[in-house]
């Protein structure tokens, strides 16, 4: 039997730009170029082309300079506001995610993309492959939306959308729609879909006779959007990050993966604070140093700013009632009275027996002051998720007496 030819036997190793975008360096276009521009070598040797592969990345430098061994992937979430774009630079100058993500960072890549006008959950990981792997419609990777809308649609409408759609040539795989709510003219739909093709979600809905006015990413995979505010961005932790890899890697893939319950702690991301504009590092004391310089060394009467004013404000009046010396410093308060229990109880008391001895001493309530009308809340323009929901108040309660609270019967 013949030993199998170059062409049959399997291939050992990754291609060089592959290795590179996952080392951090660039993306794979970005190191193709980087390639013809001759900035990448082998053991001294300029490389040529990038059909070149290679089993690791030892002995390969860009620019001169050694490529170190890839670090363990990192995932971030970024709240991505509207008006900006998912690239790394614009010729045409607008602003994009980059602009708006704080300094000191890794090399960043968004695993697949927003809209200019699509705000909400943007992922960015450090890796290549994983940017890959979540972004495949093979792997089964769940994306949520909320969208609104103008026009009129039926949940039987949306219900078609799990069978699938073509919109001009283009076939549209499953979307679980749901009506969520009408408000006026405009309705909210929540969609989930695992292609993410193109302007997917507005083509779809346009198809259906919808203008989109907003378009909001709630979730992609496991990993939610939540409260964030617009702009912010953390860190998901790594045992997170192993965990939905690892589930994606198993039986069920990216359905299982995007199922998971992990848990809401992320790592916050610090701003990096240029050196001309750090601020001066603060010398003063704070109050628990000042309570220990205290204790150890306490202030004689005389010495200090606030060690010579004893304590209920002296003068004059204080030194004469305690015969021309130095008033004597009153005791600490502890217990209830450290608290001013004591002296609302005292003040209660003294009250009270005052209104015995001289009812007429006593002077009538103040009326209540009638409370503002609450102003309409838009729902449109409030916050993104988890709005609280109205109460229900009906128009034939009895109005409140003046001066009394509690609970209207």
């Amino acid at each position: 039997m013949s030993p199998p030819s170059s062409q049959d036997a399997p291939r050992e190793g990754e291609r060089i730009a592959k290795l590179l975008a996952r080392a951090g360096i660039a993306s794979r276009r970005e190191v193709e170029r980087m390639i013809a521009e001759g900035r990448v070598a082998i053991d001294g040797a300029t490389l040529t082309t990038p059909a070149t592969v290679l089993p690791s990345l030892r002995g390969v430098t860009v620019d001169g300079n050694p490529v170190a061994a890839p670090a363990p992937a990192r995932l971030f979430r970024f709240h991505k506001p509207s008006g900006l774009l998912t690239t790394e630079r614009d010729p045409a100058g607008r602003p994009t995610i980059y602009s708006k993500l704080p300094r000191g960072l890794p090399r960043l890549m968004p695993v697949g993309r927003l809209d200019l006008a699509t705000e909400g959950l943007l992922l960015m990981t450090t890796d290549g492959e994983l940017k890959r792997q979540l972004e495949l419609p093979a792997t089964g990777v769940e994306r949520s939306y909320r969208a609104r809308a103008y026009g009129e649609v039926s949940q039987a409408q949306l219900e078609d959308l799990m069978l699938g759609i073509e919109i001009e040539g283009v076939r549209y795989g499953s979307i679980d729609a749901n009506l969520e709510r009408r408000t006026g003219a405009n309705v909210w739909i929540e969609l989930t879909l695992t292609e993410g093709k193109n302007r997917e979600v507005r083509r779809v809905l346009e198809h259906l006779g919808l203008k989109v006015s907003r378009l909001i990413r709630t979730r992609y995979g496991p990993f939610h959007l939540g409260d964030m505010p617009a702009g912010a961005i953390d860190e998901v932790r790594q045992h997170d990050l192993i965990l939905f890899r690892n589930a994606l890697a198993g039986p069920g893939g990216g359905k299982v993966a995007s199922n998971l319950q992990l848990s809401s702690k992320v790592k916050a991301v610090k701003a990096e604070t240029p050196a001309e504009t750090a601020p001066m590092p603060d010398t003063a004391p704070n109050r628990a140093e000042r309570r220990r310089a205290v204790a150890t060394n306490p202030p004689r009467n005389g010495e200090g700013d606030r060690a010579a004013k004893p304590r209920g404000g002296g003068g004059p009046r204080q030194a004469k009632r305690s015969g021309g010396g130095a008033a004597p410093e009153k005791p600490r308060p502890t217990g209830l009275e450290k608290f001013g229990v004591g002296q609302r109880r005292r003040q209660r008391t003294a009250a009270e027996s005052k209104r015995e001895a001289d009812p007429r001493s006593v002077t009538a309530p103040k009326p209540a002051k009638p409370k503002p009308a609450r102003p309409r809340v838009d729902d449109d323009a409030g916050p993104l998720l988890d709005r609280p929901k109205r109460r229900y108040r009906s128009g034939d309660r009895r109005p409140r007496p003046p001066g009394k609270r509690g609970p209207r019967k």
